[in-house]
């Protein structure tokens, strides 16, 4: 049985942390869930038992917030990440400071366990900013926690993920898909229920050990390699025009200035896209050394990419 009752989880209400929280409310945690706006994370609640699954407003950047929200919390579980910078979200801010004053705070609070959500890019000689601030992070924990464990998954597939849901959108709407640099950037995808059973699995453990894990899934495929699978899945098949670097980061500059939610692509992920994404070290910790299977990506894409299908629903569930 679990030994964490209770626990704070920054991040709760996102992609990864809805699949985090729901499943260790299935193993009967009190769960706080930290926000900037408690009613987006109400959707939770259902989740668990009445009182289980708590949304709380918190700012993070707010030493007393942050603290509040940890109260006394067995463990806490840091999911914040951003995948572009706008106004003061930066990588920094986020990933480095952010991170760190959560660590600070948890550590301070009497929290005995802390994992942290990296990347599998973190790299701190990386061109991009946002595999610098990764690791930058990663280190900021360990000042202040130097027991968290950490993980660092590949590019995470799932019901809303941004990968397959944003480039089958763009099927849905452009006559071709960019092949970026080629798109010969290799990935290995994680699903992420087996992203939040890693999770579940580090709290069981008696201790906290410290280590990192690198979260991949079964297979290393190409960018080019999971646009077909996506156009297979849906039956959307568009061209693949290979963008070459400089003419794909013109591109991204223009969409960074565009008024839209969030931009497509930026020049920083332009850059991430110029290294490979998939687990080196063969001596690495992974989903295998917590006794989990990695789930193969075709198994699960069909059960979400339903609503993209040319010709309308196929009953797919998810």
């Amino acid at each position: 049985m679990i030994k964490i009752k209770q626990l704070t989880i920054f991040g709760g209400s996102g992609f990864i942390g809805r699949h985090v929280v729901r499943l260790l409310a299935r193993e009967g945690c009190i769960i706080r869930v930290p926000t900037r706006d408690p009613e987006k994370a109400l959707p939770l609640k259902p989740a668990g038992d009445v009182g289980q699954i708590v949304p709380i407003a918190c700012n993070v950047r707010s030493d007393s917030s942050v603290a509040a929200a940890i109260g006394n919390s067995d463990a806490v579980i840091n999911l914040i990440g951003i995948l572009f910078e706008r106004g003061r979200n930066t990588f920094q801010a986020i990933h480095v400071e952010t991170a760190a004053r959560i660590a600070r705070l948890a550590k301070e609070q009497g929290a005995r366990r802390f994992i942290h959500m990296s990347a599998l890019s973190a790299d701190a000689g990386s061109s991009s900013s946002y595999a610098r601030s990764k690791a930058a992070g990663e280190q900021a924990v360990r000042a202040f926690f130097p027991e968290a464990d950490i993980l660092r998954p590949s590019i995470v597939f799932g019901p809303e993920d941004n990968f397959f849901n944003l480039f089958a959108t763009l099927a849905q709407f452009f006559p071709a898909l960019p092949l970026i640099g080629g798109g010969e950037t290799k990935f290995q995808p994680v699903y992420v229920g087996d992203v939040a059973a890693a999770t579940a699995r580090i709290l069981k453990k008696p201790e906290a050990r410290a280590n990192i894990y690198e979260l991949g899934g079964p297979q290393v495929y190409s960018f080019r390699e999971l646009l077909e699978l996506m156009m297979q899945v849906t039956g959307r098949h568009r061209p693949l025009l290979n963008m070459p670097w400089g003419f794909a980061k013109a591109h991204a500059a223009l969409h960074e200035i565009l008024p839209l939610p969030r931009p497509l692509i930026t020049r920083d992920q332009v850059e991430l896209l110029k290294t490979d994404n998939i687990i080196y070290d063969r001596q690495a910790k992974t989903l295998r050394d917590l006794g989990i299977a990695p789930t193969a990506l075709e198994v699960i894409l069909p059960t979400y990419m339903d609503r993209f299908r040319a010709g309308g629903s196929m009953g797919a569930v998810a």
